[in-house]
């Protein structure tokens, strides 16, 4: 495993509060992963972004980017945050501008790059994202989900090695859900490290290459999918949800199951099922 980023014992407390945000925190980012970060509210998700980018900064504990400790000189925060990018849940907090074109052109322009590149990259990270018709389109006119993908356009101009998104499927229609991960393959597809924190199990099981479990502050679990799942008392006593493929398949008789791993998605559970069943028709 080739980590991009590492926590080792990170502890945090917000000021005025007696309780740890993150208490000593240790996880592995692996580069070139898909990651779902799942846990519930309070659980340090955020936290943890906010550490990420260096918002936030380790009372104990160390966090490495690329092997080395992260730097706060202002210099090396500027760097690390054009290379960690960060999409809120709520894209309000983001979208600072009049139009998708002057809010994602914004970023480049605030970190020097000419004029003409500006225009260039913003051009073709809107082509990429499906809003170059609404390139000069009031912000306010625009959909929840046109939104999140203009701060995710946001981000991906700076051209991140790392994509850090809070909840970004919440409030979405299923159409517009499908479209962001349609975008999410896509940018993976291109090397970016993409870690996404949802509380949408049946979505961190089918979607992710590996999965953390985060709870009062620590990572409790991190693994495949698969296994990370199978730990199914640490999932329970948190109180998250085992995902609905996966309860569906524990629900079969042990011989449809017997020798095989649980399928990821409905087609192969599909099918899995109707081999299955041909095969036990074909012997009676």
């Amino acid at each position: 495993m080739n980590p991009i980023m590492e926590l080792a014992d990170v502890v945090y407390s917000y000021p005025g509060t007696g309780k740890k945000a993150l208490a000593g925190l240790s996880l592995t980012i692996p580069a070139g992963r898909k990651i779902a970060l799942c846990g519930h509210n309070g659980s340090g998700k955020s936290t943890f972004f906010l550490h990420a980018v260096g918002i936030h900064r380790p009372q104990s504990g160390t966090v490495r980017w690329k092997g080395a400790p992260v730097s706060y000189k202002r210099t090396d925060l500027q760097e690390l945050r054009r290379q960690v990018g960060l999409v809120f849940q709520d894209p309000e907090q983001q979208l600072i501008l009049g139009t998708p074109y002057e809010d994602i052109s914004y970023g480049l322009r605030n970190v020097g790059v000419s004029e003409p590149e500006i225009r260039a990259r913003t051009e073709a990270v809107l082509e990429r994202m499906g809003l170059e018709q609404l390139a000069h389109t009031p912000i306010h006119h625009l959909s929840l989900g046109q939104k999140k993908r203009v701060t995710l356009a946001g981000v991906l101009v700076l051209e991140p090695s790392l994509l850090l998104l809070d909840e970004p499927t919440a409030y979405l229609d299923r159409a517009s859900e499908r479209l962001l991960l349609d975008e999410l393959a896509d940018i993976r597809q291109s090397g970016v490290t993409v870690v996404m924190a949802t509380h949408d199990m049946d979505l961190a099981y089918t979607w992710a290459d590996e999965v953390l479990v985060m709870d009062q502050g620590a990572c409790l679990l991190q693994g495949p999918p698969g296994r990370v799942f199978a730990e199914t008392d640490t999932i329970e006593r948190i109180g998250l949800e085992l995902p609905m493929l996966l309860r569906l398949w524990r629900s079969l008789p042990r011989a449809l199951r017997e020798g095989v791993d649980p399928p990821r998605n409905a087609d192969a559970f599909g099918e899995l099922i109707a081999a299955r069943l041909q095969a036990a028709a074909a012997q009676s």
